[in-house]
């Protein structure tokens, strides 16, 4: 028996809500309808939704008018950090599904509330971590994958390097520049690094704000070390390097750098995905086969020591 479309309200209508939320749920109509959206300020009767997409939809201003829509039945939550956990916790206590963008909360205390309301009603509380998908992870999942028979096995591994880094003398007129860096880019690095990996046995952590345009508070830059020891997840001890620079000049910007016994992987470039969402003229263009296809010029390089210890094979 065929689902009927889960209905779903999508809080925010910024970058996150218009670029990473709104497309799939169109792009979807078999398993989503989107019932609704919260504009808190439309400047159209349509609001940015139809101005975006041509689509018309319900718009609510207030969160108490989304939770009392029977017909709402998943909330996915892209609004800015400080505001994830009343939305969610709001939508959960209504008895709907939540989707909440990363960092779900920005205490741990939050999220483990959020998690027992879910857990006792019964409902569906998830993070939302789009880079999961991006095409040089799930490449360097398959190279990761390889057996150590294969070519182009890396070995075991010995170091893992995993930058997103950026140049930026200024800020923007955005939430996220008081947000920090390690909430921003540090959630993606940190997920995909755990999804890799596991939980390390210790971490170590260098966090600053190296530009001063902020509140000192406010992080810019990091990087974090993951210690692995031995046994988890290689035999050999492993160290997990994630970085962030704000001032780094460089393009395309080092994106991956993998060392193992026997090679090494290094990629340039971020994934296209979300400028292709931000350009693309119909959401219908996401189930299209070169979505999310990155061109040739930042594909990755994997490098094999020959068994004479000398030799070193190139392959992208």
């Amino acid at each position: 028996m065929a689902l009927n479309p889960i209905k779903t309200c999508v809080l925010g209508v910024g970058l996150a809500g218009l670029t990473f939320h709104v497309p799939f749920v169109l792009a979807l109509p078999e398993l989503f309808t989107l019932t609704a959206v919260l504009e808190r300020n439309p400047q159209t009767p349509g609001g940015k939704v139809q101005q975006r997409f041509g689509v018309t939809t319900k718009i609510y201003r207030t969160i108490e008018e989304v939770v009392n829509d029977p017909e709402i039945e998943l909330v996915i939550v892209g609004t800015p950090n400080d505001t994830h956990y009343p939305l969610a916790k709001a939508a959960l206590e209504a008895g709907k599904h939540v989707l909440v963008d990363k960092p779900v909360t920005e205490t741990v205390q939050e999220a483990n509330e959020l998690a027992a309301i879910a857990k006792a009603k019964g409902l569906v509380l998830y993070g939302y971590q789009n880079r999961r998908w991006d095409s040089d992870h799930l490449a360097l999942k398959r190279l990761l994958s390889l057996p150590s028979s294969s070519p182009l096995s890396l070995g075991n591994l010995l170091e893992f390097e995993s930058h997103y880094d950026r140049y930026r003398t200024g800020i923007r007129s955005s939430w996220k520049d008081n947000a920090g860096a390690v909430y921003d880019l540090g959630s993606h690095l940190l997920d995909q690094a755990l999804k890799l990996f596991g939980r390390p046995a210790r971490i170590t952590a260098f966090i600053q704000n190296i530009r001063g345009v902020t509140k000192p508070t406010v992080d810019d830059i990091f990087t974090i070390y993951l210690h692995y020891d031995p046994g988890t997840p290689f035999f050999n001890q492993f160290t997990v390097l994630l970085r962030s620079h704000i001032l780094s000049v460089k393009s395309p910007q080092l994106r991956y750098a993998v060392r193992g016994t026997k090679g090494m992987f290094t990629k340039y470039g971020l994934d296209t995905q979300e400028d292709q969402l931000k350009a693309m003229p119909s959401v219908s263009d996401i189930l299209e086969p070169n979505y999310g296809w990155e061109p040739e010029s930042i594909y990755g390089t994997v490098e094999n020591i020959a068994d004479d210890g000398v030799t070193i094979t190139k392959t992208t």
